[in-house]
């Protein structure tokens, strides 16, 4: 629904609860600008509702219902408290003229009786607060027909001669009382509160009072004047609204504002345990049975689990879509664990349905006193997550040094984006030689950041999403390296190798962005090699396909030897398989496994390459074991560096 509008609507909502002396076309372009500036200011906005005399007693319950589908819970609460405390400050406004007219009445009272009784009669039995005059004994003087309302009589004479603190809850007595004589007395001028009374059928009703005094004409205090606006409704709105802000609106848990605050007051007391437990394969029951079926199982959780808290006086929160928090008194972690896990086995039948669930749960036991409540939250969610990684239906403690060393491994992967940014990716050129002749076959094109090699460098890529744009960007800057090569040295230029890691070897966009690359950098297809990720092509992705019938030679990286690998080189075109096996030794007994495995991958017609050789001696076991070709054997150079040696070994083409 567009502004004008929800203005509209807003227009229709209000002036059916109280009289607004405007036209419509005033009032609704009012409220329009109002619904601009709520987001940035709801105060202003209760304000203008207010001197608009949108004040009935349904108006705010209308404006929270127009509202409500268009703007954030959190922002209407503030609207309503704003609208709350600018209805107090305008009901004090006309407490303040009540007052100056009572006096002036008084004082003139020889002189202009009549008119003066008139004028305050008026105020006095029409106002919309209950006002009460009391002597400085509590006994009422005088009430009007309001305030006989709020406190469930019929009339304002029903008031005269009883004590009015009769009405007052009984916890409140002794607060008010000192106030009153600090009225009576001059300390204060005046006083506002917010009270609980007690109706004269025994029902509690929320008031807020306004108390100030009486003078004769020599100044002396005679009597005072208690005025009481009615903000029950608002006050059980309120306490909705904060309800809302503070729990679950589906299972009716704490959430987890609500449960990190409570967790923040158990700190400093008794020694807890935190358990953050995660559903395993929720997904699975909302993807094959519904998202309602799921609602109606998480809702079975959170009473399971919170029979569970109930016996132990623990605290439970849903702090998430599957996932729930209980903070207990240190107790047994294994009897716990296992009592959770119990209450989630249990097959429960929903829509016909018999559904068990099992959990992940992380543990943080007796954290130390200096731990903030975030800390214990995030140190929660990180065990959860190494217990999720085991599996199902498992749990982890939280381990400080493993933890530690996690976040130094999360915290290198968050600043990558920027350490690209600024240049401090690297890229660099690994030799790829030829095991019979020694021969330079080729250079492979890796990244290299601060003290990472490339296999580290796109694990962290991998996981915050960025070896996609990555490795497309190392395909282009090392093509075009390569084609620089090219055009120096011609035949003597080294083919460049590429290895993709798995997401990019199953990119469907792959063959899309080698060919770009190749084009826009002008490196010839036969001068580029492609290494992909084996397990990219055993989940029967074609890319390896596509690239050979582009004329583009392939290789399959990360190869061991099993049955299905083997199968694949009958099927998929490819010229080398590249293992990082270990060097098979001269009394290794799987020395002769491996001459059998590399005659075997020879016989269908594919070449056998290493990665991660470095020393001579492991290069000539691999030739020994009749291995083609090896990478790493000596230390990767830039391409500045490889660029000196070629023009070392040979000159530029084109020289005499």
């Amino acid at each position: 629904m567009d502004l004008p509008q929800l203005a509209r609507r807003w227009m229709h909502a209000l002036t059916s609860t109280a009289y607004i002396p405007l036209s419509h076309a005033e009032i609704e372009q009012a409220l329009l600008d109002s619904l601009r500036e709520l987001p940035e200011s709801p105060e202003t906005v209760a304000k203008r509702l207010v001197s608009l005399h949108a004040t009935g007693p349904e108006s705010l319950s209308a404006t929270i219902e127009v509202l409500s589908p268009a703007f954030e819970l959190s922002l209407l609460a503030r609207l309503s408290s704003a609208y709350a405390q600018a209805m107090r400050m305008d009901a004090f406004d006309q407490q303040e003229q009540i007052k100056v007219a009572i006096v002036r009445a008084k004082q003139r009272v020889e002189r202009t009786l009549k008119v003066s009784q008139a004028r305050f009669r008026e105020v006095f039995d029409s106002a919309a607060l209950g006002i009460a005059i009391t002597d400085f004994a509590g006994r009422c003087v005088e009430a009007n027909d309001a305030l006989a309302e709020i406190v469930g009589l019929e009339s304002g004479a029903d008031l005269t001669g009883r004590d009015l603190t009769d009405f007052y809850h009984p916890d409140d007595l002794g607060v008010l009382g000192a106030s009153y004589r600090g009225v009576r007395e001059g300390r204060v001028e005046r006083f506002r509160d917010q009270r609980k009374l007690i109706r004269a059928d025994g029902e509690p009703v929320w008031v807020h009072l306004a108390v100030s005094v009486l003078r004769d004409a020599d100044g002396e205090p005679t009597h005072h004047v208690t005025m009481v606006e009615d903000i029950s409704e608002l006050h059980l709105l309120q306490r909705s609204l904060d309800h809302q802000l503070l729990h679950d609106s589906l299972t009716g848990l704490s959430n987890r504002q609500h449960f990190v605050t409570q967790l923040e007051r158990r700190l400093d007391s008794d020694p807890i345990t935190l358990y953050h437990v995660g559903l395993d394969a929720f997904s699975v029951v909302n993807n094959g049975l519904g998202h309602d079926t799921g609602d109606k199982l998480l809702k079975i959780v959170a009473k399971r689990l919170g029979k569970l808290a109930d016996d132990k006086s623990a605290v439970l929160a849903r702090i998430g879509g599957d996932e729930f928090a209980l903070m207990t008194i240190s107790d047994n972690v294994t009897t716990t664990v296992e009592e959770i896990q119990d209450a989630l086995t249990e097959p429960t039948f929903v829509d016909d349905h018999g559904i068990a669930l099992s959990a992940g749960i992380g543990v943080v036991d007796r954290p130390p006193a200096f731990a903030t409540a975030a800390e214990l939250m995030r140190c929660a969610n990180a065990a959860l997550r190494q217990a999720k990684a085991r599996g199902k239906r498992q749990w982890a403690l939280h381990d400080p040094h493993d933890d530690a060393r996690r976040r130094g491994r999360y915290a290198l992967a968050a600043s990558m984006p920027g350490a690209w940014e600024h240049g401090e990716l690297r890229i660099v050129y690994a030799p790829v030689h030829d095991l019979e002749s020694r021969e330079l076959l080729g250079a492979v094109a890796r990244l290299h950041w601060d003290d990472l090699g490339h296999n580290d460098t796109m694990a962290l890529a991998d996981s915050t999403g960025l070896s996609l744009p990555l490795g497309r960007w190392l395909l282009r800057e090392a093509c075009a390296q390569a084609a620089r090569w090219v055009a120096e040295f011609g035949a003597e230029a080294p083919t460049l190798h590429i290895a993709l890691g798995a997401l990019q070897s199953r990119d469907e966009d792959l063959v899309a962005d080698v060919k770009r690359a190749l084009d826009e950098t002008g490196l010839p297809p036969e001068g580029l090699r492609i290494a992909l990720d084996i397990s990219s092509v055993l989940a029967g992705d074609d890319n390896a396909v596509v690239l050979h019938d582009n004329g583009i030679v392939t290789a399959l990286d990360g190869f061991r030897g099993g049955y299905d690998e083997l199968a694949v080189l009958t099927e998929v075109p490819v010229r080398t398989v590249i293992t990082r096996a270990s060097a098979p030794s001269r009394d290794s007994p799987l020395r002769q496994a491996m001459r059998d495995l590399v005659t075997t991958v020879h016989r269908l017609g594919v070449r056998f390459a290493v990665d991660d050789v470095h020393t001579v001696d492991d290069a000539e076991q691999w030739r020994q074991a009749g291995a083609d070709g090896v990478i790493g054997l000596l230390p990767a150079l830039t391409a500045d560096e490889v660029t000196d040696l070629l023009r070392a070994a040979s000159p530029p083409r084109g020289a005499s």
